[in-house]
């Protein structure tokens, strides 16, 4: 593998709306990465929704005027919709876009605070997995799980910093239906949910119905179906800072805070193979969350609500 300094640099494609403080930080801290200054950055600013309030237009605004600011890259090419495409259109058409131009690209949204070490890590994996064709994608978040690999394999793309080529962005596959059913007929379900520690399936069943709008869960289940891994670090290298329900898909959850690495994560050649002991260490840490709880204790939730009922209409 060729020295850091040697390398060919994966473009960019860093997504944003409406919130210029967010987008703000992302771009502060992407910038001071190394091989900021030789990496193209391609941003993609969405336009207003036709019911937008005054407040989201002055944000909308604020984006377009920070993206337009002399931030330190090799080149930035900026597109303004003047409608809005929404989130999943967003991504989708841009990554399309981004990796038939360049075979490659690293995704970032406007909610997402990097490492110093994010672009070095997601360059050299990037270089040191291109032509294996059994990984698809590269991931820069993890839990703050202790002892885990520098790098190991999943079967899960990510979606917070994450990375992937042309050949592999080809599995995605839009149509949500079908990767149900596929799940559903291949007896993945479990699996996909982690072993029912985390409702994935729900996610994509909400996006058939039309209650959100993820490409994120698409992905996922397009590169779960082909069996495809994706390489992750053993020290997150971004954090989300969105999960303040400033974003339109955004919640507030504690649990995916981290602490970013203070060090480099070294990309060496492995096997690519799924990483068991490192699935086993995330399925306990997801099941301590308690997304998930046992039917046991739904039950007993429905019994006390019945009994609650009873009693007050005197039954």
């Amino acid at each position: 593998m060729r020295s850091y300094q040697e390398m060919n640099y994966a473009p960019i494609a860093l997504f944003c709306y409406k919130r210029p403080w967010h987008l703000q930080r992302t771009l502060e801290t992407l910038q001071q990465n190394e091989g900021a200054a030789e990496s193209m950055l391609y941003i993609f600013a969405d336009g207003a929704k036709p019911d937008a309030s005054e407040t989201d237009q002055t944000n909308i605004a604020a984006v377009r005027r920070l993206i337009r600011q002399n931030w330190r890259f090799k080149e930035i090419i900026v597109e303004e919709k003047a409608e809005n495409q929404g989130l999943a259109n967003s991504i989708v058409a841009g990554v399309t876009q981004v990796v038939n131009c360049h075979g490659q690209v690293i995704v970032l949204e406007d909610d997402i605070v990097t490492s110093p070490y994010f672009l070095r890590y997601m360059n050299n994996a990037l270089q040191c997995y291109a032509h294996t064709l059994e990984v698809a994608a590269v991931t820069a978040y993890i839990y703050d799980i202790p002892n885990l690999p520098e790098t190991f394999f999943l079967n899960d793309p990510g979606c917070w910093g994450w990375a992937t080529w042309q050949r592999a962005w080809q599995l995605f596959n839009p149509d949500g239906k079908y990767l149900m059913q596929e799940l559903k007929r291949r007896q993945l379900i479990s699996r996909f949910n982690y072993d029912n520690t985390y409702p994935y399936y729900n996610m994509l069943a909400d996006q058939v119905n039309g209650k959100n709008d993820s490409w994120a869960i698409r992905w996922y289940a397009s590169l779960f179906l082909a069996e495809k891994l994706t390489l992750y670090p053993g020290k997150t290298l971004v954090e989300n800072i969105g999960n303040d329900e400033s974003g339109t898909h955004a919640g507030s959850e504690d649990f995916y805070r981290v602490q970013l690495a203070a060090h480099p994560i070294e990309v060496q050649p492995q096997p690519p193979v799924p990483n068991q002991a490192a699935r086993a260490a995330i399925v306990q840490y997801l099941a301590a969350q308690n997304y998930m709880p046992p039917l046991w204790k739904k039950y007993i939730g429905r019994i006390k609500k019945m009994l609650s009922l009873n009693a007050n209409t005197g039954k």
